[in-house]
C-alpha cells in the first residue's frame, strides 16, 4: 500500500473514531497512531489530512449536504459520512491532489470499509462536486507550489552569483 493511501485510510478512520466517540483533535493523532501504528511519511500525510477536514469542517459539511441529495448528513453511514469528508476536503482545499484522484482513492477505500452500495454512493456525490469545480480535473492546479526544503534552499545558497 502507498504511503498517501496509508495516510487516507488512517485519517478517515480517525475521523469516523472522532465522529462516533466525540471530539477528539489532531492533539489526539499520537494517541491513535499508538494503536494504528503508521510511516512517518503516512503520519504526516494523515496529519494534514485530518488537520485540513478539522479545520474546514463547515464548508465541508454545507457541500456535503448540499451534493449528498435526499439524504440528511446524520442519516449517512458514518464511514461513507467521512469519506466523503476527507475526498471533499481534498477536491476543495487540496490543491496539489487532482480531484479525480481523491474521487478514486474515495471510492476505492469506500468499497473496501463500507457496504456494497457505498462506492457508487461515494462516487455519485463526488461526482456532482467535481462538476462545479474551476481547477483541471486529472492534474494538480498549477498554482501550487511546495516551500523548498533546507536541501534546496543550502544548494540554491551555494550557487556562485554573478558579481
Amino acid at each position: 500500500m502507498g504511503v498517501r493511501r496509508e495516510g487516507r485510510e488512517a485519517a478517515i478512520q480517525f475521523l469516523y473514531q472522532r465522529d462516533l466517540g466525540g471530539g477528539a483533535g489532531v492533539s489526539d493523532l499520537e494517541d491513535f497512531y499508538a494503536f494504528r501504528g503508521l510511516s512517518p511519511a503516512a503520519r504526516r500525510f494523515c496529519e494534514g489530512l485530518v488537520s485540513g477536514v478539522l479545520a474546514h469542517s463547515n464548508e465541508v459539511d454545507v457541500a456535503l449536504r448540499e451534493y449528498s441529495q435526499n439524504y440528511e448528513l446524520e442519516r449517512l453511514s458514518a464511514v461513507d459520512r467521512n469519506i466523503l469528508r476527507l475526498a471533499i476536503h481534498e477536491m476543495l482545499f487540496c490543491a496539489d491532489i487532482p480531484p479525480v484522484v481523491s474521487i478514486n482513492e474515495a471510492i476505492d477505500i469506500a468499497k473496501k470499509y463500507g457496504t456494497e452500495e457505498s462506492g457508487r454512493f461515494v462516487n455519485g456525490v463526488l461526482d456532482r462536486i467535481k462538476a462545479t469545480l474551476t481547477r483541471p480535473e486529472r492534474t494538480a492546479a498549477a498554482a501550487t507550489t511546495t516551500p523548498p526544503t533546507s536541501v534546496e534552499l543550502a544548494e540554491v545558497s551555494e550557487e556562485p552569483s554573478n558579481d
